[in-house]
């Protein structure tokens, strides 16, 4: 839950779990969402289980290794940089909220290299507010090209919910160009900082964290079989 109706994911969120009878949770503050809005009361099973994205980051991370070619193809093969998202229509259909975050970007590029996998519709955007972004861009990545990126980067700035958690599952920080997450546990855990489209707390993040390792908070979203749980539940129906 992010708690903001305005967002479309939000409501479909909600709409889905109470059509459902099996409420597959990825995290203890998921569950508590659930149990906080009644879920208990309705004709529904809660089961904590754990995230199916850590399953596959898991599985796939080596497989990445040797099907993804991002890493040479971009020349980033041990390099510094740091790996930057913005796609969510709260950023893109602001202009203001854009031009601050890209603001933010620009700046950091001067201390290391940031890397963008550039969305179709934010480069559509940028180039009719004609908004000047100075960053390594590159095309859009699939997923081995995005586990390579995001093994091989030094931080992770996103307004993308599911990057959040897999910058976590690659023990790196995570700065969210959001104004709230639904990853609530990593701000708990100190390693996403939520800084929403202001520049000046964007590059206070980024030079706190830049020079630090994470220590990661414990298995935060399971110990990577939520699916085998999920399919072994699903087959005693």
């Amino acid at each position: 839950r992010s708690f903001d109706m305005k967002m479309p994911e939000e409501i479909n969120r909600i709409l889905t779990d109470r059509v459902s009878t099996l409420l597959f949770c990825p995290t203890q503050t998921a569950l508590m969402n659930l149990e906080n809005e009644g879920f208990r009361q309705f004709n529904s099973e809660i089961i904590l289980c754990g995230d199916v994205m850590y399953d596959a980051a898991l599985y796939y991370k080596e497989k990445a290794k040797t099907s993804s070619t991002i890493l040479q193809k971009e020349n980033l093969k041990g390099k510094p940089f740091v790996l930057a998202t913005i796609h969510r229509a709260e950023n893109t259909n602001d202009s203001k909220r854009l031009q601050q975050i890209c603001n933010g970007l620009n700046e950091i590029q001067k201390d290391i290299q940031d890397v963008l996998p550039l969305h179709p519709r934010t480069k559509a955007i940028l180039q009719s507010q004609n908004i000047n972004l100075q960053v390594k861009i590159v095309e859009p990545v699939g997923y081995f090209d995005s586990l390579a990126l995001l093994e091989n980067c030094r931080m992770v700035l996103t307004d993308s919910g599911g990057m959040q958690k897999e910058a976590y599952f690659f023990n790196k920080y995570c700065i969210t160009l959001r104004d709230q997450t639904e990853w609530v546990e990593l701000v708990t855990a100190g390693v996403n900082s939520v800084v929403g489209a202001d520049a000046t707390k964007l590059l206070d993040a980024f030079h706190q964290h830049i020079g630090r390792r994470m220590n990661p908070a414990g298995p935060l979203y399971g110990d990577g079989n939520a699916s085998a749980m999920i399919v072994k539940r699903l087959l005693q129906n």
